[in-house]
């Protein structure tokens, strides 16, 4: 297969509106989380077991629909899960109370669970080789989509409607996807011969997976420099830029702006570098992991007054060398066998995904703090530093995984 057919193009359009709506759900409660709070009596600690309900029921899906997507297929999973997901968000929508939230938001994370690893299964079969990391990097930029959509979009659909009928806005997108898989995805493309599924069971492949060295100095790299973006995308950039550095709001938010445009940017850059120029996955990722053990080395120095310009600029780049980490579902890809593919990068989209939750609570450790609290740079130092700390270990442990190639069919 030398070239993408039109399938396999609207197999990518296809899934990446299921990805967009994937990116949305998981960052949407920020806005409308004032009158969610109020609708359904919550207090913070409870909304904060509403956002994670859905990250930890998405990371505990990975491995096991690994599996499923290996020795089932991929169309039928795919589109049964945007079924649920679909159910989970009208459920959400018409909700009462906490528990009925939480357990609605659970379902969505199992819902959106297959909404990377799905099309990148399909792209690995659709789409040659060579173009593998740019057809994933750019499946990432659409996705971001879904984040711009989560913010002032849906503020004002907030305004207009409610959160509740704006939910049931996006079920109804939901459903439309999930038609739309079963109408357009076949798992393979014509004169494709798939792997033979394995003779062993497949617990046992995941045990060979699960002994490779390779797989966990990747999964530590997705772990660490996702749960790092996160931890400071969704949670200290802002007070750090309005608290630490003493600028507005509005100012933040441009600041993380420039953050997400650097992200979308480097994607299919990276993708393209990795793919076609370096024709390499372990000298795109690595020297990216300390780039971005180096910016946050220097946030230590940041100090009111400076320059704004500097400050964009650091979160430019900040998005821009966290991009290259997509790369790595790539990287785990051509070091297994075909008929592990998906296994392997549900395995390593498992800890991608735990990442947040984990960097936000120890931060919030380090800092000690409630944001309205805090005053100066101070405060931020120690988690600078420790989030340097570990992008160059995460960095330097990438360096001793063996590098993978994009195949030239």
């Amino acid at each position: 297969m030398q070239q993408a057919s039109g399938r396999a193009w609207a197999i990518f359009v296809v899934g990446s509106a299921g990805f967009v709506l994937s990116m949305f759900y998981r960052v949407s409660l920020s806005v409308i989380a004032p009158h969610i709070t109020k609708d359904l009596g919550l207090d913070p600690a409870q909304l904060s077991d509403l956002t994670a309900s859905f990250f930890y029921t998405f990371a505990a899906c990975q491995i096991p629909l690994g599996l499923v997507l290996d020795r089932v297929g991929i169309r039928w999973p795919m589109a049964g899960l945007s079924l649920v997901g679909a159910g989970a968000a009208a459920w959400f929508a018409g909700t009462g109370g906490h528990v009925d939230a939480i357990t609605a938001r659970a379902l969505l994370g199992l819902g959106m669970s297959c909404g990377l690893m799905g099309p990148l299964s399909l792209f690995a079969r659709w789409f040659p080789p060579r173009l593998f990391a740019t057809i994933t990097a750019l499946l990432v930029a659409v996705g971001a989509m879904g984040q711009v959509l989560a913010s002032t979009p849906l503020a004002l659909l907030d305004q207009a409607v409610g959160w509740r009928h704006s939910y049931l806005i996006f079920a109804g997108i939901n459903l439309i996807q999930a038609v739309a898989v079963l109408l357009v995805v076949r798992d393979d493309p014509p004169g494709w011969e798939p792997p033979a599924p394995a003779a062993e069971n497949p617990l046992r492949g995941l045990g060979r997976l699960l002994r490779m060295p390779a797989y966990w100095g990747i999964s530590l790299g997705t772990f660490c420099r996702f749960g790092c973006l996160m931890a400071v995308q969704g949670l200290w950039a802002g007070p750090f830029i309005i608290y630490g550095l003493s600028y507005s709001s509005v100012e933040a938010g441009n600041a993380l702006l420039c953050l997400s445009v650097g992200y979308m940017v480097a994607l299919p850059l990276s993708g393209r570098l990795s793919d076609q120029w370096l024709r390499s996955r372990k000298w795109v990722i690595a020297p990216s992991l300390l780039l971005f053990s180096a910016i946050f080395l220097s946030m230590v120095w940041w100090r009111p007054g400076m320059s704004l310009w500097w400050i964009y600029v650091g979160f430019t780049l900040l998005g821009m060398s966290n991009a290259p980490g997509q790369i790595m579902y790539a990287h785990i890809k051509e070091l297994v066998p075909r008929q592990y593919t998906s296994t392997a990068m549900t395995g390593v989209n498992l800890y991608t995904m735990l990442g947040p939750a984990v960097f936000m609570q120890i931060t919030g450790l380090i800092i000690k703090s409630e944001a309205g609290s805090l005053a100066g740079p101070g405060p931020f130092v120690p988690a600078w530093l420790f989030l340097a700390a570990t992008m160059l270990g995460a960095g330097l442990v990438y360096l001793f995984i063996p590098d993978s190639r994009a195949e030239d069919s």
